[in-house]
């Protein structure tokens, strides 16, 4: 799955020359966090969001730092908080290093771009022009989409042997708990977990790789916890 196509086409723009308060009554009245901000050819020239507004001036939220600080950072430092907090126009106080993609970016390096910037919006843009954009909500609806078409498992595919193959190739190909230290068993759907595992974590992980297998009613837990310390066994946390 592309950007593309699942991007949303109709997006809240504004232009660089508007002003704060038009900014902000767009934001307010489509309920968004954040839009591109676009020059009259639709070049995307930057972003403005409800962050860009957290230290302002109007609500008495203009912080100076103390002033050995200041002196340390110098006047282009200070000059640059005071426009950001006195600002009147969108160009005075949007991100312009804006963060974007092409329309046939991959959907799986999406999240990773969102989660490494930590940003909650992607642009998308056809060279340097606005064609879309990408939010976390647009990635849930994917995901929701993505729920929704899996395939019913077959009769094949639910018979008890049929479930602890793939379990137990779901465990061998992911590497966080070896098939060798437990005791699976199937029953009429029934996923048991038997033996040993050396880190808590790895219990709900195994119990995760069950649950996943189409055809699994219901997973017991009989796993126990060899602390690697003490070598203490203990039995299921909770």
């Amino acid at each position: 799955m592309l950007a593309s196509e699942i991007m949303t086409r109709e997006v809240k723009t504004i232009g660089p020359d508007a002003t704060i308060d038009e900014a902000i009554a767009i934001l307010l009245a489509a309920r968004v966090s954040g839009m591109p901000v676009v020059d009259a050819t639709g070049r995307l020239v930057g972003v403005v969001s409800e962050g860009d507004f957290l230290h302002r001036a109007e609500i008495g939220a203009a912080k100076r730092k103390p002033r050995w600080i200041e002196f340390l950072l110098g006047p282009g430092e200070i000059a640059e908080s005071y426009v950001l907090s006195h600002g009147r126009k969108v160009r005075e106080v949007m991100t312009r290093d804006v963060v974007s993609v092409e329309a046939s970016t991959p959907l799986t390096e999406l999240g990773e771009i969102m989660e490494k910037r930590r940003i909650k919006r992607l642009p998308v843009v056809s060279g340097e022009h606005l064609v879309g954009i990408i939010t976390r909500s647009d990635l849930l609806r994917a995901l929701s989409a993505a729920f929704a078409a899996r395939p019913a498992p077959t009769s094949a595919e639910c018979t008890d042997a049929a479930i602890l193959g793939r379990l137990l190739a779901e465990l061998n190909t992911q590497g966080f708990a070896s098939p060798r230290t437990l005791d699976v068993t199937v029953d009429q759907g029934v996923v048991t977990l038997r033996g040993e595992i050396f880190d808590e974590r790895q219990r709900q992980a195994l119990i995760v790789a069950a649950e996943n297998i189409g055809g699994v009613s219901k997973v017991v837990d009989e796993l126990v916890w060899i602390e690697p310390f003490s070598g203490m066994t203990i039995g299921k946390t909770g």
